[in-house]
């Protein structure tokens, strides 16, 4: 199996479907075996039948469901620990970050990199349409916070696609604890710790509505994982990256 792509998703009923069609359509075009797992993290009950649904009779997409939401890093990791690929994907529901970049992402791993992020702020990204009021000045203050507590060269730590060679995602995701929004930031906080080759690939990013970041409560928590992760961790060797 040459890829796993791993779908978190919480609050998604009426676009999941949708996401998983679109999905599987782009993977049937490609050369390569690949397998889909969506992992429901909670909310209406619908979710999940509706990705099961356009699953169909597909044996190579799987449909699981966390019995209460536990976090978007929580389901990754649950994912990822059923996954049977040699590359390791997640790419968040809404698709604001096209599964089409896939193809730059394996071209990535293919020249060496163990990890490939998505970077909406790397030389060649866009983006269209606006983040959500506030959450864009969330974003830089707490990219701001990251450089200087976790991973410093790093231009953007929460993009939602990004993906791990399989011996790179059982290093990193063994040990990792963050079921939540700090779990990019301690995913790549790990990765630089075992001297892992980090790649930041430009995307195209479209932002859709219905976001569910809480800019309060969840910027709190964002700030509290990643002072969490340096004493959880330990400080990792600054490594350059492509």
């Amino acid at each position: 199996m040459t890829l796993s792509l791993v779908i978190p998703a919480y609050n998604e009923a009426g676009r999941i479907g949708g996401t998983l069609t679109h999905a599987c359509a782009y993977l049937d075009r490609q050369p390569y075996d690949w397998e889909v797992i969506v992992v429901i993290d909670g909310g209406p009950q619908a979710a999940a039948g509706e990705a099961r649904a356009a699953a169909g009779a597909r044996d190579n997409v799987r449909v699981i469901e966390n019995e209460v939401n536990r976090g978007k890093g929580y389901s990754v990791r649950r994912g990822f620990g059923e996954a049977r690929g040699d590359r390791l994907v997640f790419i968040d529901a809404d698709l604001s970050l096209p599964v089409e970049g896939l193809e730059g992402m394996m071209a990535r791993f293919d020249a060496g990199a163990d990890v490939v992020i998505a970077s909406r702020t790397a030389p060649g990204s866009r983006v269209e349409g606006a983040p959500p009021a506030g959450r864009d000045i969330m974003s830089k203050v707490f990219n701001l916070a990251v450089q200087a507590m976790a991973v410093p060269g790093l231009r953007d730590t929460q993009c939602g696609f990004k993906g791990f060679t399989a011996r790179a995602a059982v290093a990193i995701f063994s040990v990792a604890q963050s079921d939540r929004f700090g779990f990019d930031v301690e995913a790549l906080y790990l990765a630089r710790k075992h001297g892992l080759r980090i790649d930041e690939l430009p995307v195209v990013c479209r932002y859709h509505g219905g976001s569910s970041v809480n800019r309060l409560s969840d910027g709190v928590r964002m700030f509290a994982d990643v002072l969490a992760i340096r004493r959880r961790h330990g400080k990792p060797e600054v490594r350059g990256e492509e």
